[in-house]
């Protein structure tokens, strides 16, 4: 007897039909020798539809009665699910977040998972039942309703897991694993068998959309056997887990993207000690995340400042931006334009040569490297946003990473 977390994502429950589907898929795994705990978010596009009712009802409204509106929708699928559960013969429970015992800060519509009591659903499985838990939602010290911002489900999962100690945790989703890179861009897109945490860690923190990054963190901290599979197939899906050796031999993993990046650059700095404090901070007092940061020196003692930050925050990026600029008399320059392109893969650690590969690839292509980061196993290069596609459709026939023919 193995126990199995299964989480089921927005699509998967997204009209009757696909909840029934759901309860079958979790009345099998039980009636297989398995205990089951079945975490759920809201309905497609209910969640979008909740937070649409509160922005017509206050302009700005209240982060704390934002999150009592927007855990309603996984409330709904929890309720839902138990009683197709039911329907098909089985016994279930619904819990909410704060019915299970999901403690969480009081950082509300991005909380995090402080700890969870595991003696609720310890008790709802001696009993034979599948435990049906809301995803995304948690309370915290005082009573209050969290949330832990979008994407929250797959960490609920992985928190759950993790606290129940259990054997695996399947995360369901709408295509059939984790892919080389996207097939909607690259049609010759691979399916990965198996991948490591750590590319999982880098490929989602550079753009992917299949898992969610705190879930994974949580799956490497606990070494939680991580699964990504399809709701409307059987196809085996993909592992994600410790690295092992073997993994080594393959350069790149999989190719990242993320169009969500704007590029600020201040010219005529100062090149003195103290002027990088001077800018950074007043951006990171303003929850601004900065993700890559190239400083050169140009003539007569002045450097130019260039980094990137998430697209939805250069309005007020751009005013700190020019604040500073004004102190160090310094010009600004913006470019929305651009688009972050990542290889990712463990065997970079012992294989030389992939930046320059991939430059030269790049170079050959006609395409302009704008900016440049790397780290122990991911390189990122900052392309223009019409040059995106075709910098990855190139990368990934360069690394192997196409499928064959006939596949």
């Amino acid at each position: 007897m193995a126990l199995i977390v299964q989480k089921f994502g927005g699509t998967s429950v997204a009209d009757v039909d696909r909840i029934k589907r759901v309860a079958r898929r979790a009345l099998a795994t039980q009636r297989s020798g398995n205990d089951v705990v079945v975490v759920v978010s809201a309905m497609a596009g209910e969640t979008n539809r909740l937070l649409k009712l509160a922005a017509q009802v206050a302009e700005r409204p209240d982060e704390r009665e934002l999150d009592v509106v927007a855990s309603t929708g996984e409330q709904v699928s929890i309720g839902l699910t138990a009683l197709a559960i039911q329907a098909l013969g089985g016994k279930a429970r619904s819990f909410t977040g704060p019915q299970v015992g999901i403690l969480t800060d009081s950082a509300f519509s991005k909380a995090r998972i402080r700890s969870i009591d595991r003696e609720p659903l310890d008790a709802s499985l001696r009993r034979g039942e599948v435990a049906v838990v809301a995803g995304f939602q948690g309370e915290d010290e005082d009573g209050n309703i969290t949330t832990l911002g979008r994407g929250g489900s797959d960490t609920t999962a992985v928190a759950v897991a993790a606290a129940i100690g259990a054997d695996a945790c399947e995360i369901y989703t709408d295509v059939e694993g984790v892919y080389t890179t996207d097939p909607a861009i690259v049609p010759a897109a691979r399916k990965l068998d198996r991948i490591s945490y750590e590319e999982m860690l880098e490929l989602a923190g550079a753009g992917a959309k299949v898992l969610q990054i705190r879930s994974v963190e949580f799956a490497m901290k606990y070494g939680v056997p991580l699964w990504v599979r399809s709701s409307f197939t059987d196809a085996p899906g993909t592992l994600c887990c410790e690295e092992v050796p073997d993994m080594e031999h393959v350069v790149v993993s999989g190719i990242a993207f993320d169009r969500n990046e704007a590029k600020l650059s201040l010219r005529g700095v100062a090149d003195v000690p103290g002027v990088a404090a001077r800018l950074f901070k007043p951006l990171a007092d303003a929850n601004i995340v900065v993700d890559l940061i190239v400083q050169n020196v140009g003539h007569g003692g002045k450097a130019n400042v260039t980094f990137t930050v998430p697209k939805s925050d250069l309005p007020k990026a751009l005013d700190i931006v020019r604040r500073c600029a004004a102190e160090l008399g310094a010009d600004v320059e913006t470019d929305d334009r651009i688009a972050k392109v990542s290889l990712v893969g463990v065997g970079m650690r012992n294989h030389a040569g992939v930046a320059a590969r991939a430059f030269e690839v790049l170079g050959s292509a006609g395409i302009n490297i704008q900016m440049i980061s790397t780290s122990e196993i991911k390189l990122s290069v900052v392309v223009a946003e019409a040059a995106m596609e075709p910098a990855i459709r190139a990368l990934h026939a360069a690394f192997g990473l196409d499928a064959p023919p006939g596949r």
